[in-house]
């Protein structure tokens, strides 16, 4: 699931460097805020409508082993077969044994986080002779841009300008127009549609698995992953294996939420549910394959980290996170970037070793849990991530561990807490700078400190302490004063 291998740190300071990317996830954040608080406020009620998603997932959860053996028998009644993948290398040579098998030569792909999960186009590409295209747009940008990795989970190339994609679109494609998106799109469609005629294998992800059906649910804006379904002759779902439904209804107010959730829609363009072709149907795949997949999920099942498996991918969290959008999606070094992502990597990772920096992306100020359409508490999640490091596995570092025990000391006693209020601002001055008050600097004084030692030192990395007031005229001084005022 790594996209970089770099520390966290270097890939933070990178990503503070692309200015444009800053501003495509701000721009990006304000108006998804505006559209999808427009959805939610037109569909009514979302409070209830999030109560009732949190019901639906939390009850598929609980019964997991048996909606998951409904769903397999009733996708094996219909003709297709069902394969549960434990880890991401099994279903990955799964498929591509069926690959081989099918002696597929051509393979179109609708955009799917899981198959980016188990490193599938690289799988499949050791094929000799097989060809594979992305067909979302965007992923069929990165594609194209030696396999960019994305920067978000619904808008996977917003890191790039229209110019950038032009250039991509030179390099490799012969395009020659413009860098209209328009004009870029249209080119892009045709090349496209040439390849879905040629197409003998389609893989798509899974937003839904209805349960006692046996059919997929996928919710798109684009078409593409209609014709990847529809007109090559072998298809296969890929899917996490929590994404089920119990029947149609439950699915209908999923895909309700997901859409207002995701991009501020009513729904989504197109909104389909497949399963195997039937004798009776003109189009639709002669063989269809369901890979369920395991890969880490079950790490969360009976722990204080299930609620993460309730997840529906809207990236409603990465919309509102001040940290996502001070770094973007490949700061976080994870194909799942932001709130979500800093819970649900170390779970699917099964440790610490290479996402245990990503707890601590986050301010904490819980934007991510009260937009989440299915009420996941991912910063009290993260929070619990960072307790299990410090204490479970004691990584707390010594110096710092006996720093954070003397200010807990310090701040959990009311006489030792006024004493250090006392001498904060005698014993930061000689360490503060003077600095003139500008709109970014909002300042009660003059002074700020920009380095300070220890675990403190974890703030001024990444922001300036204010220099404390003196004693005479921090809040305590001014309240007693005030209520003095007040009572004469």
């Amino acid at each position: 699931m790594r996209t970089s291998k770099a520390p966290f740190l270097t890939r933070v300071k990178e990503s503070e460097q692309d200015k444009f990317a800053q501003q495509a996830v701000a721009k990006a954040q304000d108006a998804q805020w505006v559209k999808r608080e427009a959805a939610r406020q037109e569909l009514g009620n979302w409070e209830q409508w999030r109560d009732l998603g949190e019901q639906i997932r939390q009850h598929v959860i609980r019964y997991l082993p048996d909606y998951l053996e409904e769903f397999a028998d009733n996708v094996e009644k219909r003709g297709g077969h069902v394969f549960f993948a434990q880890t991401d290398d099994e279903a990955a040579q799964y498929i591509k044994q069926i690959a081989i098998e099918k002696k597929a030569k051509h393979v179109v792909k609708s955009k799917s986080m899981v198959t980016s999960e188990i490193n599938l186009d690289p799988t499949l590409m050791t094929v000799p002779g097989l060809e594979v295209l992305e067909t979302d747009l965007a992923e069929f940008i990165l594609e194209e841009d030696d396999w960019d990795q994305p920067t978000h989970l619904v808008f996977p190339a917003l890191h790039k300008n229209r110019e950038q994609v032009r250039q991509v679109f030179e390099k490799k494609l012969g395009y020659k127009g413009d860098n209209d998106p328009q004009h870029m799109a249209r080119f892009s469609r045709k090349v496209l549609r040439k390849h879905f005629l040629e197409a003998d294998m389609g893989i798509t992800g899974c937003n839904f698995a209805v349960a006692d059906t046996g059919m997929i649910n996928l919710v798109t804006n684009e078409g593409n992953a209609d014709l990847a379904m529809c007109i090559p002759k072998t298809q296969v779902v890929v899917m996490g294996m929590e994404r089920l439904v119990p029947t149609m209804k439950e699915a209908e107010t999923m895909d309700n939420m997901l859409a207002r959730s995701a991009v501020g829609q009513k729904l989504t363009s197109y909104l389909t549910y497949t399963a195997p072709r039937t004798g009776q149907e003109s189009d639709g795949p002669d063989d269809f394959y369901v890979v369920i997949l395991d890969n880490g999920r079950s790490n969360a099942l009976g722990t204080v980290f299930e609620p993460i498996l309730q997840c529906i991918r809207c990236a409603s969290c990465l919309n509102v996170c001040p940290i996502y959008r001070h770094i973007g999606g490949h700061g976080y070094g994870s194909i799942y970037p932001g709130p979500v992502g800093s819970v649900l990597s170390p779970v699917l990772d099964g440790g610490y070793d290479d996402f245990g920096d990503l707890p601590y992306a986050c301010s904490l100020c819980a934007a991510c849990t009260a937009t989440c359409p299915v009420k996941i508490p991912l910063h009290q999640l993260m929070i619990e991530h960072r307790r299990i490091m410090m204490d479970d596995q004691s990584q707390a570092n010594l110096i710092d561990d006996t720093v954070m025990r003397v200010m807990g000391l310090g701040t959990g006693h009311s006489s030792l807490f006024r004493t250090a209020l006392g001498v904060d601002h005698t014993m930061l001055t000689p360490i503060s700078k003077k600095q003139p008050e500008t709109a970014k600097n909002l300042f009660a004084s003059d002074r700020h400190v920009e380095w300070m030692p220890f675990v403190f030192g974890g703030w001024t990395k990444v922001r300036d302490l204010p220099d404390p007031p003196k004693h005479g005229e921090n809040f305590r001084s001014w309240f007693a004063h005030h209520k003095k005022e007040q009572q004469a």
